[in-house]
């Protein structure tokens, strides 16, 4: 009885979904589980896109599940609450990054940094407790555990605020844990896109010096004169590069494509650190000399727990730090896929959920 009550109450929701290896996204019907005791649902008002979303698209990571409904940087406002629910309400306006669940039990977790959970479950593409797949914001709602929940403070846009869930909180978590915060340090951060124009901001906000090292000469001004970056290397210039050795006190490097690490690790100061927070598909070559000659570190960092991920939007609301975004209606997502795989966005696409996706029901496919 109690399997015929839950199929019953159901919900169906619509979203888009790639149904093999090529990525292509079309319309998808499915269903979400009932409002749990212990979940929020909420209305999808925008969903950002993560470049995380085309290596999943293409199963480019081995872990992929078909039909994928991808999207972990998603924002809306409550609907419904399950009767033990305690932080929300109805008309809330909240937020799912990159998980909608962990073991709730390890080390990792009891120390509020369940991002590090050997069981942690994506919001995009995994296996959730009960055995179903779990299917991202590309879609009109969203049925989350409580604790998996954000708040979005009053003062952020919603639309903007919404790579936050991702790029935010992947940039802001090495900042703080690896003490790239202090104010008068001096930071560089590689790779001006989605999650450097945000690191950029956080740094700044911290107090920090900040460096843009870049391939693209052509990003300068817009760096400096917007994002006001105290100065802009080009990787490729050897000079400049040798000029500005041993300078730095950490990197947060964003590039997920192969790059050398040489070159960044000769900027650092003894006792620098340089942070990967971008996913190369290969493994990169890493020289150990210079880390023993200067006492340096190469360290890593993914994402970061809903507590830290809170404190993030509280410092964002406090600063006035929101994404540079083009947003985008739903039915040109796969346009925008093909743009991202060229760099050519400024600096994060956030698709317009509420305001288009419903428009493209008559075109969907039945689950």
């Amino acid at each position: 009885m109690g399997e015929i009550s839950e199929q019953v109450n159901q919900k169906n929701a619509l979203g888009w979904a790639a149904r093999d290896t090529s990525g292509l996204l079309s319309p998808f019907t499915f269903s979400r589980r009932a409002t749990g005791e212990k979940d929020v649902t909420f209305k999808v008002m925008y969903c950002g896109i993560c470049h995380s979303d085309l290596h999943m698209l293409k199963n480019e990571w081995g872990v992929s599940t078909y039909p994928l409904v991808p999207g972990h940087e998603v924002v809306g406002v409550v609907t419904e609450v399950g009767s033990k629910v305690e932080k929300f309400k109805f008309g809330d306006k909240v937020g799912v990054g990159c998980m909608v669940g962990s073991c709730c039990s390890c080390d990792n977790c009891a120390n509020n940094i369940e991002n590090y959970c050997r069981n942690y479950i994506l919001t995009d593409g995994a296996k959730y407790y009960d055995g179903t797949i779990t299917y991202g914001g590309y879609s009109d709602a969203m049925v989350v555990d409580e604790h998996f929940v954000v708040r979005i403070p009053e003062k952020l846009a919603l639309d903007a605020t919404a790579p936050l869930l991702c790029a935010g909180i992947t940039v802001y978590s090495p900042l703080r844990f690896y003490g790239l915060d202090k104010p008068g340090m001096h930071v560089g951060v590689v790779g001006l896109g989605g999650l450097g124009h945000v690191a950029v901001k956080f740094a700044k906000a911290m107090g920090v010096k900040v460096t843009v090292i870049s391939t693209s000469p052509n990003k300068k001004k817009e760096s400096i004169e917007h994002l006001g970056v105290d100065s802009f290397l080009v990787s490729r210039g050897q000079d400049e590069m040798q000029a500005a050795m041993d300078t730095m006190d950490g990197i947060i490097d964003t590039v997920s494509a192969p790059h050398p690490l040489l070159p960044l690790i000769g900027l650092l100061k003894s006792n620098g650190k340089l942070v990967l927070v971008g996913a190369p598909e290969k493994p990169l070559e890493l020289p150990v000399f210079p880390l023993l000659l200067g006492r340096k570190m190469v360290g890593g960092s993914n994402t970061g727990g809903m507590k830290e991920t809170q404190e993030m939007l509280d410092f964002a609301a406090k600063h006035k730090i929101t994404a540079e975004i083009e947003l985008i209606p739903m039915d040109y997502v796969n346009t925008a896929m093909e743009r991202l795989l060229k760099a050519d966005v400024r600096y994060r696409f956030v698709i317009d959920i509420a305001n288009t996706l419903k428009s493209t029901l008559n075109l969907s496919h039945a689950s």
